[in-house]
Formats: C-alpha cells, sequence, structure tokens
C-alpha cells in the first residue's frame, strides 16, 4: 500500500515516487471495457511508477457498472465513482479529477480511439517539466468525411474566436501535473468545455502527435445533433464573439437602411420615380425579421447560461463511490460533500486513514 502522498506543485517527480491516476468516464461501453482494461493495465505494469485507475460511471444503463466492479475485484488499483445518473462526458470527467490522488493524472475515453500506450510518451515529457501533455491527431481513422471536416473547421474557428488559445485537433486525452489539476478543480461552472478550461488554466503544455483509431466495439454516443449543440457550448464558453457580431450587424444593416432610405426618397423627388412596390417590401421585412430573430436566438444562448449559473447546483451527485485498495483519498469530507461531489480543491492527508468507504 502506499505511503505518504507527497506534496508537489511541479511535474519533476521521479517516477519511483509519483503516483499517476487515470480517469475515464464510462457511459454503456460493455463491448469494449475488457480490452481496454487489458492494454490500459499492460501499460502501467510496465511504468516503474504506482498508478490508479478510476472509473466514472456515468448512468450506464447496461453492464458496464458490473464489469468494472469485476475489475475491482480482481485489480486493487482501480476506482470506481458511480454518479447518480447521467450527467454527460464533461462532468463525468470532471467527477473523475475530483476524486483523482495522483502526482500526474491522465484522462482518456475507454473506447480505445485514443490508445493508453502513448501515456508513456506523456510521462516523459511531463518529468521534462511540463504542467499538461495533450494528443493531437494526427488523423482519424474510422470517421466519416463530413465529421472529420466539420471538426477541422470547428477548432480552426474557435480557435480563431475564443479568448483562449485552444489546440487544434485535440480531444480530452491527455496527461496533467498536480498542480493544474487543483487549478482546473477550482472551476466549477455547470456548462463544462473541457478542452478549453484545460487550456484555460495555462500552465507549460506539450503535444504529443498520434493518430486516433477507429473505435474498437460498440457504438458512438456522440450523434451529430449532439456534437452541434456541444459545438456552441464551446463558443459560448469562451467568447462573446457573435455578441459582437449581431451587435456590428445590426449597426451594418440599420446603416443601409439608412443609405438605402436616402436614394429612394432622392430618386422619388429628383427622378419620380416611384417607391418599390410589395414584393421588394416583403423581401426587406423577411430579411430584417431573421436578422432580429437570429440576434434573439444569440441573445438567448448566453441568457440561459447564465440563468443554469445562477441557480449554483452541484455539478453531480454520487451514488456511489468505492476506492482503490492501493491509494489514500487525499482529503477529509463530509458525507454532504460525498454524496453531491466534491465541491473545492484536494487537501493532502499523511495517511489512508481517512479513507471514505
Amino acid at each position: 500500500m502506499r505511503g505518504d502522498i507527497v506534496d508537489r506543485h511541479s511535474p519533476n517527480v521521479g517516477l519511483s515516487q509519483m503516483l499517476l491516476s487515470v480517469g475515464i468516464p464510462v457511459y454503456n461501453e460493455k463491448e469494449v471495457l475488457p480490452e481496454f482494461h487489458k492494454r490500459l493495465s499492460n501499460v502501467l505494469e510496465s511504468l516503474a511508477a504506482t498508478a490508479e485507475i478510476i472509473y466514472v460511471n456515468d448512468g450506464s444503463t447496461d453492464e458496464s457498472l458490473n464489469i468494472m466492479q469485476g475489475f475491482q475485484e480482481v485489480d486493487s488499483r482501480v476506482a470506481i465513482v458511480d454518479l447518480s445518473r447521467n450527467f454527460g462526458k464533461e462532468i463525468a470527467l470532471t467527477a473523475g479529477l475530483d476524486h483523482a490522488n495522483g502526482d500526474a493524472v491522465v484522462v482518456i475515453d475507454a473506447d480505445l480511439q485514443d490508445p493508453p500506450e502513448l501515456i508513456q510518451d506523456m510521462i516523459r515529457y511531463w518529468t521534462d517539466g511540463h504542467d499538461v501533455v495533450y494528443a493531437r491527431r494526427e488523423a482519424r481513422e474510422g470517421e466519416s468525411v463530413v465529421k472529420r471536416t466539420s471538426a477541422y473547421a470547428f477548432y480552426r474557428l474557435l480557435r480563431l474566436i475564443s479568448d483562449v488559445e485552444i489546440p487544434e485537433d485535440t480531444g480530452d486525452y491527455r496527461l496533467m501535473s498536480r498542480r493544474a489539476v487543483d487549478a482546473l478543480t477550482q472551476l466549477r461552472e455547470k456548462h463544462r468545455f473541457m478542452k478549453g478550461l484545460f487550456a484555460w488554466i495555462g500552465f507549460p503544455q506539450k503535444a504529443v502527435s498520434y493518430r486516433r483509431d477507429p473505435r474498437y466495439a460498440g457504438q458512438t454516443k456522440w450523434n451529430y445533433w449532439r456534437l452541434w449543440n456541444f459545438a456552441i457550448e464551446g463558443v459560448t464558453s469562451f467568447t462573446i464573439t457573435p455578441l459582437k457580431t449581431a451587435s456590428y450587424l445590426g449597426v451594418t444593416i440599420a446603416m443601409a437602411a439608412f443609405v438605402y432610405a436616402a436614394v429612394v426618397i432622392y430618386k422619388t423627388f429628383v427622378h419620380g420615380n416611384p417607391v418599390a412596390g410589395y414584393p421588394s417590401l416583403m423581401v426587406v421585412i423577411l430579411f430584417l425579421g431573421g436578422v432580429q430573430l437570429i440576434t434573439i436566438g444569440v441573445i438567448g444562448e448566453y441568457l440561459g447560461r447564465t440563468f443554469d449559473e445562477a441557480k449554483q447546483r452541484p455539478l453531480y451527485f454520487l451514488k456511489t463511490f468505492r476506492p482503490s485498495g492501493d491509494v489514500p483519498i487525499r482529503s477529509i469530507r463530509s458525507t454532504t460533500e460525498q454524496s453531491i461531489g466534491w465541491t473545492r480543491p484536494f487537501t493532502k492527508t499523511s495517511s489512508d486513514s481517512n479513507r471514505v468507504s
């Protein structure tokens, strides 16, 4: 059993002293979990560091939870965070980070599109002094042309308009130092675009390129409608450019309308040209009405997010938390905090006597 967790605020930690946490959000992944756990275990066993594997059950309705419990029975490194319902991947990622004890923390999906073997390279860059090492996709195998093209355009548009420099072609797969995780767990907004939050915290960051594999088994949970809403989440979370664009568009149309009105008045009085009739009038009315509705919709997106944040609800509720057998937890927490999800950064303990059961 691991003893005291060393208080570290830099990535320069020897592997023999290191505790590595791996957080995995899971939602209906029964087909892929056995192979994923096998490959991840092989990677962790090749490292000199102590490791914990944190599975976050995000309200799965298949046999995923039973499979994870089976892992825990034979692997003392496994911890299970069982959420009270499906809160979505971004919240599940947050729950995994909240419960991670490691000096470095890896977040990875369970679908094996992101290879666990890349963790070895991430650790190497982390020990070189980088707080965040993120995986950048050179290729996206097994995905449609529409999805690849839309993802390519989205990342570049977001980078162009965002107030934060968000890496292109980069998902959630990454390794973070303890101080980066502690910083990230202080950000408790409900509408969470994790790729943006990872970039927002700053600290030295490094990219590791790889080719993304096709999904190993099962079906993706991200249809085009969910991807569209996810893109809106990303844009509205990290830039107010749409609001500014609506304002500029309104000013531009108003100026154009004044100019056109002046031209119509001039032609009418000087040349005797009749005022444009019904068809042109309807075009103008419909155009202006459409612009107004779009602008109201943009404002509504931001207003809705403000409304959700103002309610200050917890990000998630826990049904159960099953800690690993090898790693002590970092803080003493009340029963209420354990049930609603942790809402502040960890404080470190010197023994495992304060384990949550």
